[in-house]
């Protein structure tokens, strides 16, 4: 089903208030380089929980959701439902330890942690490599979700779909800065939660469905409703449910789930007012994010092994489609413009353009102030004016965009994306655990895991390029050795990251840890206290120099962990809560909303106890 002249009206109305706010809210943005990046520190808690969510949920997320769910069932949602570990972390530890900091962006605290021309060239180095190249992969990703919901609801071309949204997103973001994005963000995930909810409404109630209850009870689909994956398939159970709980979680860097924070998400953190509102922010950014948003998209997904029980199927009901953009991914925005009616059809294409802009403005603004800050700022032009910091932002905001289009014409899945992503990032996440609580890593820990990772993820891709065989039944063979391609992706992913780990490690101790002057300066700015910073303490007193403070004397990580714990149950029990009673489960919905709302009072009852200003 094509728009239609309402649907293109409601499109043309989102755009103009889209655009309103974008311009009202740019107000002063253009003053420093601290308004267009951090909004001057001065964000509310709830603005930025909203615009933190609203850039996690981009139109290739539905895309993603459906991908997984319709190769492994609702339990391989665990590949991403895992990372709320390091999102209750970053709530209860790490959110006042980065407003603290007060720099500009989460790439500047390298030359406060660390020491020295190392220190330097690790901030520039990861300023290109995160600012540009990795930036420029994820707004691809994202960008090839938009394309293939332009090709199936808007009839134009991919370039020409892109084009036109990517103009739009320079503007409003070059504009306003990080300000002008926070407003358009509320008005955005609105719209994306309105959108996603009606259609997974619309598709269950079709006639080809006939309800929830008919679609649960379909024998496509029976056998994919469990939350957790069988037993029975060792191979998919470690894959999905084991490595991500036990290991994904802290071991991977990805964006949005940094392991500690980084990245836009401790963006958002630096323009709190106060280490309070950081972790009001973060809080309610992870209780959207994973208890809040996924099940309007599983149920699309779930619809849709039934209207397209495989690629093929999809293919011969888009013939005009390029093929190579035809994956599992694409049943979500085919589902959608086979069933919803005209006028809410272009609410909903309008809800998934703002899904895209508002991650797309947030990415090309992170990535700008990258290479504006701890780039242009630090290394070409270290006496550059404010306004020079912010021309230069905008430029480097057509810059991102340009780029992210080229490759986004590419790219073939999201699902394809998110996994080159999570194996670039393999075993350096623990690092950005550690180094906050632990003296001892330097400079070197992480640019020897940085290269790491990369080289024995590529070595690893090589493999499998030129040694490993198959011959499409899921079974593969590797130098004479027979296993599942699932055990394969294991090892992939396994192997990059205790490699990884143990480069990094053998480096730290092989090289020198920052210097005295640096190492007291961090902990009397960040108070993080604990045993992993006693030797530092213990040599400042020893030469006459106080570093502990009365509060520290307390150290309240642990209580932090407590937090973190009640948190992950608080937010689990609601996501299965909410999948149990559209399941028609009551009995077991019921008992897992009152063990969310249990582990809830717990959690703000503790809350309480951790040390904010």
């Amino acid at each position: 089903m094509l728009l239609q002249s309402i649907d293109w009206i409601i499109i043309a109305i989102f755009f103009v208030i889209l655009l309103t706010i974008g311009f009202i809210a740019s107000k002063n943005a253009g003053r420093s380089a601290a308004d267009f990046f951090v909004s001057g520190r001065s964000m509310p808690w709830w603005l930025l929980g909203v615009s933190m969510v609203a850039t996690t949920f981009s139109c290739d997320t539905p895309n993603l959701v459906t991908d997984m769910v319709r190769q492994n069932g609702v339990a391989a949602n665990w590949l991403w439902w895992a990372f709320l570990l390091t999102g209750m972390l970053t709530v209860f530890i790490y959110a006042k330890l980065w407003n603290r900091s007060k720099v500009m962006t989460d790439l500047e605290f390298y030359e406060i942690r660390y020491s020295g021309k190392t220190a330097a060239f690790l901030r520039g180095l990861r300023a290109i490599y995160l600012g540009f190249f990795f930036n420029v992969m994820v707004i691809a990703s994202v960008s090839l979700a938009f394309i293939k919901i332009a090709a199936v609801m808007l009839g134009l071309s991919p370039a020409i779909a892109l084009i036109i949204a990517a103009v739009v997103v320079v503007f409003y973001s070059g504009l306003g800065g990080l300000k002008s994005i926070l407003y358009t963000d509320l008005f955005q995930f609105s719209m994306a939660m309105i959108g996603a909810i009606g259609a997974a409404w619309y598709v269950t109630n079709s006639s080809d469905i006939g309800g929830l209850s008919s679609l649960l009870a379909h024998p496509a689909v029976s056998d994919k409703l469990s939350l957790v994956p069988s037993l029975k398939q060792t191979d998919v159970f470690l894959s999905i449910l084991i490595i991500p709980l036990a290991v994904q979680w802290w071991a991977a860097w990805y964006p949005g789930a940094e392991p500690g924070g980084g990245g836009y998400v401790a963006q958002r953190m630096l323009s709190a007012k106060s280490e309070k509102h950081a972790m009001g922010a973060t809080l309610l950014f992870n209780f959207f994010h994973y208890a809040l948003r996924p099940w309007p998209w599983i149920i699309v997904g779930l619809a849709s092994i039934i209207i397209f029980p495989d690629i093929e199927s999809l293919r011969q009901a888009f013939p005009n489609v390029p093929q190579q953009y035809i994956q599992n991914d694409f049943a979500y925005p085919a589902m959608l413009s086979r069933y919803l009616p005209a006028g809410f059809l272009g609410l909903v294409v309008a809800s998934l353009i703002a899904a895209f802009m508002s991650t797309v403005a947030s990415q090309v603004n992170w990535g700008s102030s990258y290479i504006v800050n701890d780039f242009y700022g630090r290394f070409i032009n270290k006496s550059a004016t404010e306004k020079q910091k912010v021309l230069v932002g905008r430029i480097s905001t057509v810059a991102l965009m340009f780029f992210s289009v080229i490759l986004a014409l590419i790219l073939q899945s999201a699902l394809q994306a998110f996994q080159y992503m999570l194996m670039l990032g393999a075993g350096t996440g623990l690092i950005y655990i550690l180094r906050w609580f632990w003296w001892r890593i330097n400079a070197f820990t992480e640019l020897s895991a940085m290269l790491a990772a990369g080289l024995f993820s590529l070595a690893f891709i090589a493999i499998e390029n030129f040694g490993l065989s198959h011959d499409g039944s899921g079974i593969v063979n590797l130098w004479g050795l027979e296993f599942s391609m699932v055990y394969w992706n294991i090892i992939k992913f396994v192997g990059v990251v205790v490699l990884t780990s143990i480069v990094w490690l053998v480096t730290t101790f092989l090289t020198k840890p920052a210097s005295d002057e640096t190492l007291r300066s961090f902990y009397s700015r960040i108070r993080p206290g604990g045993p992993g910073w006693k030797a530092v303490v213990d040599k400042a007193a020893a030469e006459g120099i106080t570093l502990k403070k009365a509060e520290d004397l307390k150290w309240d990580v642990p209580t932090g962990i407590i937090c973190m714990i009640l948190g992950c149950v608080a937010v689990y029990s609601i996501l299965f809560s909410t999948g149990f009673f559209l399941y028609g489960e009551t009995n077991t919905a019921l008992l897992f909303l009152a063990t969310g709302i249990i582990a809830s009072f717990l959690l703000f009852k503790t809350w309480g106890k951790l040390r904010t200003s």
